[in-house]
């Protein structure tokens, strides 16, 4: 590239890079316009460079250009940086679908405190370590409500892990039988947040429950485990079937905690029969 600046050439460019934003001329008067008419952009604004600044070289002498990004480039850039991060925690998180709070129905199932939910979406909770139980049948907006915490805990920051029960305590006797457990036991307890979704469901057996016990008390007080059930804690003796352990694990599970009963009418099946309702009311 050459570019005539007076009666001189600038006989090279070495681009050391720059992000957009206002020049600030050093050394040569005049070479803002020519710098301007290479960029593509007037008023002194570069485009599509990269980090530090430019190089002129004139002749013998060389002319250093800085670029300094303007407060509105600034802005937009720590949004764009603030926004790649959240949804690289999210993808993290291996949430298996996008749920949200302002996509729950509240009005739907008014065993679900809005305030309380809108509370615990601040992570305060999760800044302290607690724990949270979602409680209800099959339906009622467990899952949802857990993902959509958990979402908002990512966006806050948070570094977070959902995995299914059934899902958690296999792949916690394969690194047992692996020689492995010790490591996997650290990799769950180092989130900030814990998401296991259906626990209750399915029974576990003895082995199987002492691994997931090691993974909750790695966790205790330390960094919050949230959980959804479809049993109350009364018919937990059907997953965890000795006694005393299950004991420990809701009382892990309880401590310092928030517990949500989302109660036993499904808030799906009452949506889908309202939507069937509505062409005979309008007919």
């Amino acid at each position: 590239m050459e570019l005539q600046m007076g009666d001189e050439a600038v006989v090279g460019v070495e681009v050391l890079g720059a992000q957009a934003g206002v020049v600030l001329r050093k050394g040569v008067g005049g070479l803002e316009d020519d710098l301007a008419s290479v960029s593509g952009e007037g008023g002194g604004f570069l485009d599509g460079a990269q980090g530090g600044g430019l190089l002129f070289l004139c002749g013998s002498e060389a002319v250093e250009w800085r670029v300094e990004p303007s407060d509105g480039g600034q802005a937009e850039a720590g949004q764009g940086r603030a926004r790649r991060r959240s949804e690289r925690r999210i993808k993290a998180a291996n949430f298996p679908r996008e749920k949200s709070l302002r996509a729950f129905g509240f009005d739907a199932n008014p065993n679900i405190d809005a305030a309380t939910v809108h509370t615990l979406a601040s992570c305060e909770w999760i800044k302290n370590g607690q724990p949270l139980c979602l409680i209800g049948d099959s339906g009622t907006g467990k899952s949802h409500m857990l993902i959509a915490l958990g979402t908002e805990a990512a966006m806050k920051g948070y570094r977070v892990r959902y995995t299914l029960a059934t899902k958690l305590v296999n792949e916690l006797v394969e690194a047992a039988d692996e020689k492995q457990l010790n490591k996997t036991i650290a990799r769950y307890g180092r989130v900030d947040l814990l998401c296991i979704d259906e626990l209750g469901y399915m029974e576990l057996d003895r082995h199987g429950a002492e691994l997931l016990f090691q993974v909750l008390t790695e966790r205790e007080e330390k960094n919050s485990v949230a959980i959804a059930s479809n049993e109350s804690f009364g018919g937990w003796t059907k997953t965890f079937t000795d006694p005393r352990l299950c004991a420990a694990i809701v009382d892990r599970l309880t401590f310092n905690g928030t517990i949500i009963e989302t109660g036993t009418d499904s808030y799906r099946l009452a949506s889908t029969r309202a939507r069937a309702e509505e062409p005979a009311k309008a007919s």
